[in-house]
């Protein structure tokens, strides 16, 4: 019997290449503008959805390959990494190309009988926005401002939210993760706790060959230690894309979950103190975002200064709901808790970005 045909986008990232491994009961079709850099048993197609052209392609590779589900990865999350710093470019990419591949899966299924279905999109929780009291829930505001990534984030998570109705027969699910830790993962964040300078320059890089790390900032004030703060270890993101899966599709049509690993938010002190990152305190949010503006200029630090809100304020989520989802299986899907993935982080031996 043939495997079901599972579309990934994006799959050269580092979610795609920890979601290749648990995919041995799916054929994967991987897109992408290049290949990814692990050896998996998939088919590639190379394909930019930033480019109008790529809706009929996209449409073609699903009705030809008459696909089971579509898992859009595909996002630019650090312009300096991927090299798409214009922003018009990174909103075609990320918001325009969510829109694409929904109005593929759409004409997919409306041409054919057995069409797509189910689509699964990673949202994240900057949607809701970089400082909120109360854990959000999934019926809480998206007040994303100011970073692009979160920004566009909060407009892709809303172009599937008002076409999930229109899939014709697919259900469509919304993740919205907290930050990615796990010792393949390099993000905003675990840049700053990590010092990492990833920055273009050739000081970057000589900081970097001799194994300097840049200083963790923060605003003096003890209520930016206390900020609370969630993690999801990437292996565990990409086993519940594999759960959902391989479960029957949803009745209904959207299905929205929070995702953070399991037990207690940790403080920003104790992940400075878990990360061994040298602190250093600025006057105000202001300042520290001056120090970043001067880093990203000299290309030294891949952190754009539209980040500091996201990397001062306390947003942490409710994941009641995502429990109720997995059921029993809630432990086996979400293995690691919110301290180990961040601490999977730092292990010794882990590799270099």
């Amino acid at each position: 019997m043939a495997k079901p045909v599972v579309v990934v986008t994006g799959v050269s990232g580092n979610l795609g290449s920890r979601l290749l491994p648990l995919m041995g009961s799916f054929s994967v079709i991987g897109v992408d503008v290049s290949p990814p850099r692990i050896d998996a048993e998939l088919r590639f197609e190379s394909l930019d959805l930033g480019q109008e052209s790529s809706t009929r392609t996209f449409y073609e590779l699903l009705r030809d390959t008459h696909a089971y589900a579509v898992v859009h990865l595909a996002f630019v999350i650090d312009p300096v990494r991927t090299g798409v710093l214009d922003v018009d470019r990174m909103w075609q990419i990320n918001v325009a190309g969510t829109a694409r591949v929904m109005e593929a899966i759409t004409e997919a299924n409306r041409s054919t009988d057995d069409g797509i279905k189910q689509f699964i999109f990673p949202s994240s929780v900057s949607a809701y926005g970089p400082d909120f009291p109360e854990p959000a829930t999934e019926e809480s505001a998206l007040r994303a401002h100011t970073l692009p990534y979160a920004i566009h984030k909060k407009e892709s998570d809303e172009v599937v939210q008002q076409r999930a109705p229109a899939l014709r027969g697919c259900s469509a699910y919304i993740l919205r993760p907290h930050i990615f830790a796990g010792a393949s993962v390099e993000n905003y964040l675990m840049g700053a706790f990590h010092g990492t300078p990833n920055g273009k320059s050739e000081r970057a890089r000589k900081m970097k060959a001799a194994g300097k790390r840049l200083p963790c900032m923060l605003p003096r004030g003890q209520k930016y230690l206390d900020n609370k703060i969630q993690f999801i270890h990437v292996d565990d993101m990409a086993r519940l894309i594999r759960h959902i899966l391989q479960r029957e599709p949803e009745m209904q049509r959207l299905t929205v979950l929070n995702v953070a690993g399991r037990g207690e938010p940790m403080t920003f002190a104790r992940c400075i103190e878990t990360a061994k990152a040298k602190l250093v305190r600025v006057p105000g949010t202001w300042v520290m975002r001056q120090v970043l503006n001067f880093l990203w200029k000299q290309q030294i630090s891949a952190i754009p200064p539209e980040a500091v809100p996201y990397m001062t304020g306390q947003y942490i989520m409710n994941t009641d709901r995502l429990r109720r989802f997995l059921g029993p299986e809630y432990e086996h899907v979400i293995r690691y808790t919110i301290s180990d993935a961040f601490a999977d982080s730092f292990r010794e031996g882990r590799p270099t970005s």
